[in-house]
């Protein structure tokens, strides 16, 4: 009962309930019956005694010669009835309460719409859709409190998601000014010569250098984490010309670790942001490219299937572990930690991707590629 729907809950409890008040009203007419059937029988054994004036009983004149044919056939006939009379009470009953649970099933599916609106309206819920999930109120009273309090916690979840992205587009624009002076007075500082700089302060400069690089792309690419609402998404994209121009993009890089790209796509057209399209599938596929084996290839397929649009970068990597595959997306996680900020990464490129699928109604999930190495499968 813990896993059955409420609606089915109704539906049993219901037919359990019609199914004992038939029973109970069956075996009530059954006795009734049989009570009755069993005074006619009796009033025949004695039709003998006299005429029955000033009585009930029934008198019934038979030849005496004929009287024990007419009993024994009688008898057989009353017994064949009571036992038709049962069956056929049981049939009825059963068929009635069939009839009921069908009828409870779709009066307590009728009565319990509401709720099964209110769920599907809960499963759209995104944290980029607050403010068109509010639900109406409604007319069944407890229905109608539960709306006010889920309305009301929309609300305080999207002033909560509004303060966070506000204060990480503020804390990104704070610091890509000091960062930016920084990287200024380093440019400035290794574009002349200092004779006089030992070892250990040429290698400090390198390091300071390359943590600052680090620091700047991981502002940008927070800020343009907070700003993906705001981009226009109303652009017509064709995607095999986009995923053409990502691997050209990134040819050089895919040459320097020897590694093979291959697009396979049809003619597949979408709505949405071209530059945020490009960004994701130019995130995905640089990560293929850095997380490959020297000598290995990074396959992109597009494919268009009735309304959506189906991207896969497929890489002969190591793959990714099963327990890490959920945890990929988010930011700052890192498989290999080490492998990672030996490539230069700053732990929020695939986060960022997520991002960009999920502000185009889209989803993403990561799979092993059977061949070894890890396929990212987008649907738009």
């Amino acid at each position: 009962m813990k896993r059955m729907s409420l609606q089915w809950r109704l539906t049993c409890i219901i037919t359990l309930y019609i199914a004992l008040i038939c029973g109970c009203l069956t075996l009530l007419v059954y006795k009734n019956g049989v009570y009755y059937i069993d005074s006619l029988q009796e009033t025949v054994d004695a039709q003998g005694d006299d005429n029955g004036s000033g009585t009930d009983e029934i008198y019934i004149s038979i030849p005496e010669d004929k009287w024990d044919e007419f009993a024994n056939d009688f008898s057989v006939k009353v017994y064949n009835n009571k036992a038709d009379y049962k069956k056929n009470s049981l049939i009825i009953s059963a068929l009635l309460a069939l009839l009921g649970g069908v009828a409870t099933y779709f009066i307590s599916g009728h009565a319990l719409k509401p709720i099964s609106e209110f769920s599907d309206k809960i499963e759209e819920v995104q944290a980029q859709n607050l403010a068109d999930s509010r639900i109406e109120e409604n007319n069944v009273k407890e229905l109608n409190q539960l709306s006010v309090s889920y309305n009301k916690m929309l609300e305080r979840l999207s002033d909560a998601f509004e303060i966070q992205r506000q204060f990480t587009a503020n804390a990104a624009h704070e610091l890509r000014t000091p960062l930016s002076l920084m990287q200024i007075q380093l440019d400035s500082y290794n574009s002349s010569r200092h004779p006089g700089d030992d070892e250990v302060t040429l290698q400090t400069i390198k390091m300071v250098t390359e943590q600052n690089e680090r620091l700047s792309k991981m502002v940008k690419t927070l800020l343009d984490m907070s700003e993906l609402q705001t981009v226009s998404r109303d652009d017509k994209i064709m995607v095999d010309a986009l995923v053409d121009e990502v691997l050209a993009d990134l040819e050089p890089l895919a040459q320097e670790k020897d590694i093979e790209l291959i697009g396979e796509c049809t003619d597949v057209t979408m709505i949405g942001s071209d530059i945020l399209i490009y960004r994701m599938l130019y995130n995905l596929v640089e990560n293929a490219i850095k997380y490959n084996r020297t000598g290995g290839r990074v396959t992109v397929t597009a494919r268009q299937k009735e309304k959506h649009v189906y991207l896969s970068v497929e890489d002969t990597g190591n793959g990714i572990p099963e327990e890490l595959k959920d945890r990929v997306f988010e930011p700052f996680f890192r498989v290999d930690k080490s492998r990672s900020r030996e490539l230069g990464g700053v732990g929020l490129g695939l986060a960022l991707v997520r991002e960009i699928v999920i502000v185009h109604d889209g989803n993403i999930a990561v799979k092993s590629n059977p061949s070894g190495g890890t396929i990212f499968e987008v649907v738009l």
